[in-house]
């Protein structure tokens, strides 16, 4: 099966960003920090961990399987 342009998906980084990124990281670090919806649910985390309505991190971490 051949692929065709149309049926690819891009995305657009930035020359100076690209350039100066070391790590494949920081450029997922930068496309996460351009992307509204995952700002929009960070500030919402960040404004539930305020008001001490957050999630416990032990506890999920353990939900998660992470340790």
């Amino acid at each position: 099966m051949s692929s065709t342009i149309k049926d690819e998906k891009y995305i657009q980084i930035p020359v100076s960003i690209f350039e100066t990124a070391d790590t494949k990281e920081d450029l997922e670090d930068w496309l996460l920090s351009q992307n509204p919806e995952f700002i929009k649910r960070l500030r919402k985390a960040r404004q539930e961990d305020l008001k001490g309505i957050g999630k416990d991190w032990q506890e999920l971490k353990r939900q998660l399987c992470i340790e």
